[in-house]
């Protein structure tokens, strides 16, 4: 991987990252077309750059993060990211061993682009306008349904917003939420990957040209997914999920014709 290589995903992360669309669909996307996807640094960055994606979510929302008297806020997203910390945990060499098929990315987006095409009209009557108006179960379930990401292509924020809407969240705290619950998942994930790689390959991370496009790549999706994720909402609020769905279904075909053709291995 170079530095250009390094900075396209790196603003692939931060774009897509926070959108029901898959950002690890679309990076393995990215880097099996550049021919870097068998690396295994490319591997370790895929997942650490989603770090610098979910400090946006830190800054911008830091007053929820940042209030000593919203415990029962913290205590919601403890508990929702237990699930994918444990079955995280029990599958990582499955879910390793998938983050190396362009095929499943492409059936994944191409279901969950079907599904979002009629979300909105399956969820038309929300009953919780206000994350203080969460129950904890709520939040727990929501966590569950995040699990669902671990399949490439699902998109993380994909599944917890449609768990979020299940639990009669509004379509904007359903996208907030799953804002929120990406903060102690992705840390979780990067934590780990970073002392697997400490452990078994630690030159991935101290040699000075891995160190760097490590810190552009975090940098880069930083940047972004700061402008991503206000655009978003403000999405959200006059349109619906219809266009992610369309989106989903063109790039799932068009994964699927390139793998078929020999182009996407």
């Amino acid at each position: 991987m170079n530095l250009w290589q390094a900075i396209v995903l790196g603003i692939i992360e931060g774009i897509t990252e926070f959108l029901p669309v898959s950002s690890t669909g679309h990076m393995i996307i990215a880097s099996s077309w550049m021919g870097i996807d068998a690396q295994d640094f490319t591997k370790l960055f895929e997942v650490v750059i989603q770090l610098g994606a979910i400090l946006s979510v830190v800054v911008l929302y830091w007053r929820k993060f940042f209030d000593r008297g919203r415990l029962a806020f913290y205590k919601k997203i403890i508990l929702g990211t237990v699930p994918a910390l444990i079955i995280g945990y029990l599958l990582a060499n499955e879910i390793d061993q998938l983050l190396d098929s362009p095929l499943t990315v492409g059936i994944m987006l191409l279901l969950g682009g079907v599904i979002f095409i009629w979300v909105d009209q399956w969820f038309k009557a929300p009953e919780v306008l206000d994350e203080e108006k969460m129950t904890v179960w709520q939040a727990i379930r929501i966590g569950f349904w995040q699990c669902l990401a671990m399949i490439p292509g699902v998109s993380r924020s994909a599944a917890a917003i449609i768990g979020g809407l299940q639990q009669k969240l509004s379509r904007e705290l359903a996208a907030e939420f799953s804002f929120f619950l990406a903060v102690p998942t992705m840390a979780a994930a990067t934590g780990y990957k970073l002392l697997q790689a400490f452990r078994h390959q630690p030159q991935l991370i101290t040699e000075k040209h891995y160190l760097l496009l490590l810190l552009v790549g975090c940098c880069v999706a930083f940047l972004v997914a700061m402008l991503a994720i206000r655009s978003f909402i403000r999405y959200l609020q006059h349109h619906g999920f219809r266009a992610f769905g369309y989106y989903r279904i063109l790039v799932g075909i068009l994964v699927l014709v390139l793998v078929w053709k020999g182009i996407l291995k």
